[in-house]
Parts: C-alpha cells; structure tokens; sequence
C-alpha cells in the first residue's frame, strides 16, 4: 500500500484524531480545527471561576507515575525471585517493565486521539459499546479497591511491627483506612503531587535501609542464627506452575500502571506531554526494582520477608517501616483516589457541579472516597495475606486492562495494518501476541494465585478473616 492509498484508508474510517497533526484531523465522523476543537472534547475544562482541574505538568505527571508504580510492589518482588531465581526473575522484572511501559504508551495516545475519553472504562466503551462499558467499569473498581486494600494491610503490618502488636490487627487496618480516606479526598491530580513526592522519598528511604541492613548481616534475619543453614538462593529455579503463575503476576502488577495513568492525563496542562512522562518513569522504575530487588534476594534467599521490608531483623525492620509508612498510607490513598475520582466524573459528567465547589460537588466527592476506603478495608481483612492480595489483582484486573485491551486499541485505529506493508504486518502480529501473553496471564495467574492462597489456608499461612493476630511477624 503505497502513501497515497494508506492516507485515504485512515481518511475512510473518519474515526481518529491525530495526535501530532496542527492542521484538521478525522475523529467520528467530524473535522476539527487542531487544539482549539481538542479542547472542546476534554473532561475538564480550562474555565475561571470553577475548580481548575489542569494543572499537571509533565514534570509532575513523572513524579506521580512513579509513585503509582514505586509503591506496594516493590514490597513484594523479592519474594517472587524466590520461585524464578535471580536470572529468571530479573528478565520477569525488565520483561514486565518494557511491556507495560509500551502498553501505557498505547493507552495514552487512544486517549489523546479520543480526548473525550476519562479513563480506560471510556476507551473501552469506544469498542464494545455501553454494555461493555459498564462491564470494564466495574472491573476498573474491583482493581482499585483490590489495590487500595493490599496499601491498606500493608499499612496496618508497620503498626505492628513498631508497636510489637500493640493493638489488633483489624484495629489497626482501620485506622489506617481512615488516614487513607483523609488524603484521598484531595481533590485534584495537581495537588497530589507534594503528598506522593513524600510518599516517593519515604518508600525509597525503607528500601534502601532494608538493601544495606541485609548486607551488613552474616545471615538473614529469618535463618536459624546458629548451626548449617540453607539460603535458598538460585540463578534459575523451576517452580511449579501456580507458583511461577503467581510470582509472575506480582511482578507484572508492580509495574502495571497504565490504567492508573490515564485519568491523570485529563487533568494535564499539555496531554501530549504524557509518553514523555511514561519513557521516564518507566526506566527509573524498571532500574529501581531490578537493583534493589536482586539485592535484597542474594543475601535473603528463601528467607525474605513479605512484605521485603522485614527482611533485614528486628531494629531495621522497624526504622524501615518507620521510614515507608507515610508512603504506604499515600500509595493507598493514590488508589482509592483513582478509583473514586472515576466514580466521581461518571456521576457528575456534563454537570456544573463537576468543576464548582457546591455541596453536590463536595458531597459526591467525599462519599465515594469513604465508600470505596470502607470496601477496600474489608477486603484487605477478608484475605489478610499481602502478596497473594497483589497477584490476584494483577491477574483478575490489570491483565486484561494492561495486556489485553491496549493492543485492541491500537488495532481499533490501526485496522488497515493487518493487511499493509510487511513492517505494517508485523507491528499488527506484535500487538496479538501481547493481547495473547494477556490471556494466558489472566487465566493461568488467577489459577495459581487460587491454588497458592488455598494452600496457604490449608498450611495455616493466612490466617482467619478479620483476625486480631500480628500480620508483621514481629511477635511470636
């Protein structure tokens, strides 16, 4: 197909906006005038006298992808080495990262050809219509109060651990559900920015504590400290495959951002800012969990802690969870805020009260973030095990949001590349084959993450629901 015919194919589908183009682009049918016409189309308006939603710049945009990502995950990857080894896991670690980066740049640019679009759930109704709309809507609610609730238990395992269980458990959850729900009401993307910075400078501080405690010890904290131990460490391991399943769906869904970044996009100054954003993020992130992850397995072996921050005895594991603690609270807060701001445009979408400070406005707003906190609360203590929590979201939600709908979205503009020039063909069969590594995810990760947390209650590992018992492993 010569540049002649490829122009007219795209002019004949009359359904996308040119990201890049300043003169006037095709998108559902009508012609519009570049950015002046784009702007028409935004969920939130650049209006005075209203809440100004845009004030995101790239720079910040950057910083609260990485906090989307540089979160509970990297809490649980040392873990996941233990059932890949350290070759195994490290190639899982830069796999994952490199696909979910590419599939948040295809997210991002549908979007901004579709600006309309809010979130994941708008895109997906652009292909399958109101019912399947509303389909991935509540599938985006279940990943995010799935998220907010692994935040909210890793929350309540530091409470523990510095307070040698001072208070049960489930207490503690709740308390930390209401310091969720307080920083969760902050209104706007652009004002979120300063809280997770914070949060981003707290969770690196833990880590790093963790990283060199491990490696001033003769053995890890966990192993018997007298007589011949094994450290269970290995470059390449052979798990079975519910455990490779489950391993690899918590590394996946540690760098599995995407859907998390696309509501930030409408609240951008620019939004063709955002790939700059996403290149950035996914390097720093993708260099961050390969180092300090392999350094935390070599000298842990099988005796990592869940979540890693235990990993380096009693006193460090303490000044750790000291350290991450006002960025476990943010990270949650991050995820009950996405999902809510979603339920919050959906209800108030073309309304005056979604960009003015009404009663409706505050009244909507705050309700969603406290439904959504108290849902995620007891869903954290209905499965109070912290890695099983992330792989069973990562495999249910983010594997069909992350791997398979993006490909589907690039295809739903692309079409004409199935049947184009052999690089055109191949860029087609590239996006298939991540919507198929997609599938075998969600089944084969919900599978083994069914079977692991069975076994796990079988084996005593997780304990009962709404249990009082210490989830830090500080108190015998």
């Amino acid at each position: 197909m010569d540049a002649k015919a490829e122009k007219q194919a795209l002019e004949s589908k009359a359904t996308v906006l040119e990201p890049h183009s300043s003169e006037a682009s095709i998108h559902d049918g009508a012609v519009f005038e570049a950015d002046v016409e784009r702007e028409k189309h935004e969920v939130f308006k650049k209006i005075e006298g209203g809440v100004d939603f845009r004030t995101v710049t790239w720079q910040r945009a950057t910083l609260i992808f990485l906090k989307i990502q540089i979160s509970t995950g990297i809490l649980g990857i040392p873990t996941a080495l233990y059932s890949l080894g350290a070759v195994g896991g490290g190639f899982s670690i830069v796999g994952w990262q490199l696909a979910n980066s590419w599939t948040a740049i295809l997210m991002g640019e549908f979007r901004n050809r579709h600006p309309e679009c809010h979130t994941i759930v708008d895109m997906c109704g652009k292909l399958w219509g109101p019912i399947g709309k509303e389909l991935v809507g509540i599938m985006f609610i279940i990943a995010y109060i799935f998220c907010t609730g692994s935040g909210i238990l890793g929350t309540s395992i530091p409470f523990n651990a510095l307070s040698e269980h001072g208070a049960c458990s489930v207490l503690f959850g709740f308390v930390a559900t209401l310091m969720v729900i307080i920083v969760s009401c902050i209104r706007t993307w652009g004002r979120m920015t300063w809280p997770l910075t914070a949060g981003f400078v707290s969770v690196m501080s833990g880590v790093l504590v963790v990283v060199i405690g491990v490696t001033l010890r003769d053995r890890p904290a966990a192993a018997p400290q007298t007589g011949p131990y094994e450290l269970g460490w290995s470059a390449i391991a052979y798990p079975t495959f519910a455990a490779g399943m489950t391993a690899s769906a918590t590394i996946f869904i540690s760098s599995a951002g995407g859907p998390g970044f696309l509501p930030v996009i409408a609240e951008m100054k620019n939004p063709k800012d955002y790939k700059r954003a996403v290149v950035i993020c996914g390097f720093v992130v993708g260099a961050v969990y390969l180092s300090f992850s392999e350094v935390i397995y070599r000298w842990c072996g099988a005796w990592v802690a869940s979540p890693s921050l235990g990993s380096a005895g009693p006193l460090l594991k303490k000044v750790a969870f000291g350290l991450a603690l006002p960025s476990l609270i943010i990270s949650a807060a991050l995820f009950n805020h996405t999902g809510a701001k979603y339920v919050f445009v959906r209800i108030l979408r073309d309304s005056p009260h979604l960009q003015a400070n009404t009663v409706i406005h505050w009244g909507t707003w705050i309700s969603i973030n406290i439904g959504l906190g108290v849902l995620s609360w007891v869903l954290a203590e209905a499965i109070p095990i912290f890695n099983y929590l992330i792989a069973l979201a990562g495999s249910i939600c983010f594997a069909p949001m992350s791997l398979i709908f993006p490909p589907l979205f690039w295809m739903y503009d692309f079409g004409h590349y199935r049947s184009g020039t052999p690089k055109q063909v191949a860029f087609y069969a590239l996006h298939v084959l991540i919507a198929l590594v997609g599938g075998l995810l969600l089944i084969g990760g919900t599978y083994g993450t069914a079977l692991a947390i069975k076994d796990a209650y079988a084996t005593g590992a997780i304990g009962s629901a709404f249990s009082c018992a210490d989830n830090s492993n500080t108190v015998g």
